[in-house]
């Protein structure tokens, strides 16, 4: 028996925001303050210690793929594999897709299907339910895991078992799945034994979900096979076929078999989840100080109580407050009751709406070769911090509307301009005219930071032709 983790990488996480953004989602982020592992580090390094486990298949968007290959490479994790999903679909033919590619050894693997975004705050406890559900798995269930309510929520969905789970790890047949209740009807199913809340973790045999998805969802099975089979390979990620996989349902795995099957099992668990699915929550599940306060980054409190308030470049400081959350970057200042904190999406809408930036993207942009971090512009000039990491380069390009001036701070450039090329050290600089083939290499053991000065009469991103490029991104 083989144990393959699938980890489930969408979604955007904006109820996060301002930190967590399109471009840079919160399971990529170390909201910890006692860890720098990202959500999804910690969601691969907390299966260490289960039996026969293989490494996972991750499934991301597109534009995130560069990040995910890299957390896992910082964890000496080498991925069975990096789906690409040209565009969201939901966790039913995100899950088909994975179990797909699991099968394609010839094995019939146990799948332990997670999101990347959980915090587990008892290891012990998960393990020890995890097996359990694997034991389960192995006798032909699909089995969830069904998350001992602490309190009477209305932002998770609910799983009714057919009698009380009494917080064994004894498998429990599946009554049926309850949406987001009222705060009445949630009062209710925390009183009763019966109901848990819905985690999104699942255990099942690839054979087992085949049967089940084929027989409930054919469609899904179906359009998720011909994507896979026309995957391109792409450096080590794999592009699902994106004509195909349009085809696909929008539809979550609970609604399209986990409600349907007679197969359904929910097994307790009691080991201190978290979806950090609001700065509210965050703060309930993060180390306070004595007067309630969770503190991270430099942050001066004084007479505060119950806040979380979290500094990322500047000094933050917190006179005679309560029950806020502060977040700091270097774009945006969010200062939120407590109680407010869910509303933080329709904020990040209206800022959709309106056009700007900051909705959807930070200053600074990670790509395979390092980071860039917009530091101020003007109306026909911008200025960047680059940094490339040793070994990295940029791709060979040109840009139509705008020239650039670098200015090496630490570490050694080399830049080829037109086919020639030129060594530069700390403090010298090169000029790169509008419309030249030019680019930027690190050949050095040390990150190569430098600063760049843009001018012209187009700056955005999109204005860039490549030639060439160690990361395929060349069309």
């Amino acid at each position: 028996m083989t144990l393959i983790p699938v980890i489930l990488c969408g979604g955007t996480g904006t109820r996060l925001w301002p930190l967590s953004r399109a471009s840079y989602p919160k399971q990529y982020l170390a909201l910890s303050s006692d860890t720098n592992k990202s959500l999804l580090q910690q969601t691969q390094e907390r299966l260490q210690g289960l039996n026969n486990l293989e490494n996972p298949i991750l499934i991301c968007n597109e534009d995130h793929r560069f990040i995910a290959a890299e957390q896992m490479r910082e964890i000496n994790i080498n991925p069975k594999s990096i789906l690409l999903e040209p565009f969201g679909r939901n966790t039913a033919p995100a899950i088909t897709i994975a179990a797909l590619k699991a099968i394609e050894s010839g094995e019939d693997p146990t799948l332990l299907v997670l999101a990347a975004d959980h915090q587990i705050r008892n290891k012990e406890k998960f393990i020890k339910a995890i097996e359990a559900g694997v034991r389960e798995a192995e006798n032909g269930r699909l089995v969830t895991f069904g998350v001992v309510p602490t309190s009477p929520e209305t932002g998770y969905g609910y799983i009714e078992a057919i009698e009380p789970l009494h917080n064994s790890l004894r498998g429990i047949p599946i009554a049926k799945f309850i949406e987001k209740p009222d705060e009445s009807t949630a009062r209710k199913l925390v009183e009763d034994g019966r109901f848990t809340w819905n985690s999104g973790i699942f255990i099942f045999k690839a054979s087992v979900l085949f049967k089940e998805i084929k027989n409930h969802a054919p469609k899904v099975f179906d359009c998720c096979k011909e994507a896979i089979e026309e995957a391109l390979n792409d450096l080590t990620f794999q592009r699902l076929k994106e004509e195909a996989f349009s085809k696909c349902p929008d539809i979550s795995i609970d609604v399209a078999v986990m409600e349907k099957t007679n197969l359904g099992t929910v097994l307790p668990l009691d080991a201190g989840w978290s979806d950090v699915g609001s700065w509210k929550t965050l703060w309930e599940t993060s180390k306070k100080d004595s007067n309630g306060n969770t503190i991270i980054g430099r942050v001066l409190s004084n007479n505060s109580k119950n806040c979380y308030l979290r500094g990322e470049n500047r000094l933050m400081v917190g006179l005679g407050i309560e029950n806020l959350i502060v977040v700091e970057t270097n774009d945006v200042v969010l200062v939120a009751n407590q109680n407010h904190a869910q509303n933080v999406k329709q904020i990040v809408n209206q800022l959709d709406r309106e056009g700007q930036t900051e909705g959807k993207t930070h200053r600074t942009i990670y790509r395979p070769w390092g980071y860039y971090t917009s530091i101020v512009e003007g109306k026909r000039w911008k200025v960047k911090r680059i940094q490339v990491n040793p070994g990295a380069a940029l791709s060979l390009q040109l840009h139509h509307h705008r020239a650039e001036h670098w200015i090496v701070v630490t570490g050694t450039a080399e830049v080829e301009i037109n086919k020639e090329k030129t060594i530069l050290s700390e403090n010298q600089s090169v000029y790169i005219p509008l419309g030249s083939k030019h680019r930027l290499s690190n050949k050095g053991r040390v990150p190569l930071v430098l600063i760049e000065v843009q001018s012209g009469s187009y700056l955005d991103e999109d204005d860039i032709i490549r030639f060439e490029d160690q990361y395929g991104r060349v069309e």
